[in-house]
């Protein structure tokens, strides 16, 4: 099992970004596929999910409304609109099996690598 993410990058503040998480060895439609991020220097923190179950998209936090998750095929896609610094950090995605949504890193069973995001002001 294995998940690819890619599409981080630099981008001013205001502008967007899709970032993108390819699967292997498991059908992500079966899954709830969320994005983590980390800040240099700071814990990992929830971004956004999108359940097995269907549903759209949940975030909170300082994302909510700016960001969306798509599925297409084997791929799931965090978009990023209105981009500001404070959202500048290393993302992740994340895949679960098991039923019932989580924003808690420590329930999600395969990671991707992370892609470097950077905001600039």
């Amino acid at each position: 099992v294995q998940l690819q993410a890619s599409g981080g990058g630099l981008v001013q503040a205001g502008g967007s970004l899709r970032l993108s998480c390819a699967a292997s060895g498991l059908v992500l439609n079966y899954y709830t596929v969320a994005w983590f991020r980390q800040p240099s220097g700071k814990e990992r923190e929830f971004v956004a999910l999108d359940s097995w179950r269907g549903g759209g998209t949940f975030s909170d936090g300082s994302v909510e409304g700016r960001v969306i998750i798509f599925r297409d095929k084997n791929m799931a896609s965090l978009q990023m609109n209105n981009l500001r610094p404070e959202d500048t950090a290393v993302y992740y995605c994340a895949a679960r099996r098991s039923s019932g949504d989580t924003s808690s890193s420590r329930d999600y069973d395969y990671w991707g690598q992370g892609t470097q995001v950077t905001v600039s002001s």
